[in-house]
């Protein structure tokens, strides 16, 4: 009788993992993608750019840096928070003051999200584009689209500074539309409208919906 009891409990086991499996496969949403030789709309926000995170210009004029920095830039300035001159170039030889064009303008429903204007795109070994939006220290919501073939899939990781641990939300509709000739010269041109899966709370909508113009980089 027990090892009957057992033989069921192992069986009942079985089918609640199977059944968990098929619930992830099924959740994985594509997208088909909507070719276009010549998409229209203002992508002109591509040519503005802000600095890295933290870098800002102090009232000296400097380009400095504020917030998570190298510690070894403290013994570089002085009480007021300027440079010393003879340590500006070693300065910037530990911070980046590179211009970061933006690559993203968007608007969407998600958790912990300030907003980001950047999103990069690398191109994996099995062929798929892969694009990450970047977050920052008060934007904690990060859009991920995958691109192969005439297909997209898409989700957005939630990685909350609350007790509420990594979520992800699959997309469940939506578009998208990427210029084709751009695409085959190595730039994603798309603009693209989402509708994800809340699974935190399923009363709730969430939704990305923007442009995008950046080019891809070989991983």
């Amino acid at each position: 009788m027990k090892i009957k009891f057992i033989l069921i409990s192992l069986l009942f086991l079985i089918g609640i993992s199977c059944k968990t499996v098929e619930k992830e496969s099924n959740s994985t949403h594509k997208i088909k993608i909507e070719w276009t030789e010549n998409l229209e709309g203002d992508f002109s926000f591509k040519e503005k750019w802000n600095y890295p995170e933290y870098v800002y210009k102090n009232r000296f004029g400097q380009l400095s840096c504020d917030g998570d920095c190298p510690i070894e830039i403290d013994r570089m300035k002085d009480e007021s928070g300027k440079i010393y001159q003879d340590s500006l170039q070693a300065f910037y030889k530990v911070i980046d003051t590179t211009h970061i064009f933006h690559s993203l303008k968007s608007k969407n429903r998600m958790y912990e999200y300030s907003g980001t204007d950047f999103i990069e795109f690398n191109k994996l070994e099995n062929g798929i584009v892969k694009g990450e939006s970047i977050n920052n220290s008060s934007t904690h919501s990060r859009l991920v689209i995958e691109l192969q073939n005439d297909s997209c899939t898409s989700f957005v990781t939630f990685n909350s500074i609350r007790d509420l641990g990594i979520n992800n939300f699959p997309v469940k509709s939506g578009t998208i539309r990427v210029d084709k000739t751009f695409f085959e010269n190595g730039i994603i041109k798309a603009v693209f409208d989402f509708k994800f899966e809340n699974t935190l709370e399923s009363d709730k909508e969430l939704f990305w919906k923007g442009k995008i113009y950046n080019k891809v980089r070989a991983k």
